[in-house]
């Protein structure tokens, strides 16, 4: 069987919630972008942009308002119930909080082997010898199987969390911020099991996370979302190297550098603290109102991603003009 292109096409995406008197949502806003069988895309961006809800709308836990998602070349059909199963054990997703996305009531043998009861995947005996071997793929050992989700630490937890996703064989994982609630000193431990576990298994990660400095280190291409729109989006090194979209600049300048003389003597790009309601709009750039380039133009028009350079494409009616 031929390999496609790509793993994940998603076209023209939008996830809108209807709030209390009518007010509308725009949580994801004609979002765009593909996903090559094996890379590792990396979505960025502040608290509230929408990451998370895109991601749980790629995953189909969210229903998309309008717009498509094609996996493998086949559009993902939510009224196709077989689809939509075999859709469901081949993209997995590990989940931000490795504390309240465990059943507490359950064993770790339990958890990891439920999706494969669901799928009816392997012998009660090969489930029980496929849980051992998860186990001991993620660091764990056999005598993890049979506790229970609160003697475990939260890195710990995250690895349990990570062989549950690993259970059905899954070809593609949205990983929703999988890090942001682990100790700096775990964080470290468990991206690199991500990229060992994408070498061995030969998966494909939408890699959701705020960190871009753990971003960087995971992932070939990187977007950059800012209330509910992806700004910016080019593979890593080019993004890093030369970021175009303002709100790029303002998210790499505020990453810490470890040596003190280097980062007192760097120039911050200094923003408004407070991103506009994501209720309310501003009108033209959703960006304006922090933006230090901003013109009388930007209150007017919505810029759209446009290839500044090949492969590279961000929002921006400064970038469109240079």
């Amino acid at each position: 069987m031929a390999i496609p292109e790509y793993m994940l096409e998603v076209s023209h995406l939008c996830k809108y919630f209807e709030l209390k008197g009518g007010t509308i949502l725009k949580a994801v806003d004609d979002v765009s972008f593909e996903i090559k069988p094996g890379e590792i895309m990396g979505l960025v961006g502040e608290s509230g942009c929408g990451k998370s809800t895109l991601g749980r709308t790629v995953k189909q836990l969210y229903q998309p308002t309008s717009g498509t998602i094609k996996f493998k070349g086949e559009q993902v059909d939510p009224k196709n119930k077989q689809y939509m199963k075999s859709f469901a054990r081949n993209a997995q997703m590990i989940f931000q909080d490795p504390y309240s996305s465990l059943d507490p009531r359950m064993t770790v043998a339990e958890i990891i082997a439920e999706g494969m009861e669901i799928h009816n995947m392997y012998s009660a005996q090969d489930r029980r010898n496929r849980v051992n071997e998860l186990l001991g793929l993620v660091g764990l050992s056999d005598e993890h199987a049979s506790r229970f989700p609160s003697e475990f630490s939260g890195g710990q937890r995250q690895r349990i969390g990570i062989a549950r996703a690993l259970a059905v064989s899954p070809e593609f994982i949205v990983c929703d911020e999988p890090i942001s609630a682990l100790d700096v000193s775990i964080q470290a431990q468990i991206v690199n099991l991500f990229k060992e576990l994408r070498q061995r298994l030969k998966l494909t990660y939408l890699f959701i996370a705020h960190d871009l400095s753990m971003v960087k280190y995971i992932s070939d291409k990187v977007a950059v979302m800012y209330l509910g729109k992806i700004v910016e989006i080019s593979n890593s090194s080019e993004i890093y190297r030369n970021p175009v979209h303002p709100y790029t600049e303002f998210l790499l300048s505020s990453i810490p550098i470890p040596n003190p003389r280097v980062e007192a003597a760097r120039k911050h790009i200094d923003v408004s603290d407070e991103m506009p309601s994501p209720i309310n709009l501003p009108k033209g750039c959703s960006f304006r109102p922090r933006c230090r380039y901003a013109t009388e133009e930007c209150a007017f028009i919505a810029p759209t991603l446009i290839e500044v350079e090949p492969g590279h494409f961000a929002a921006c009616n400064r970038a469109a003009k240079e």
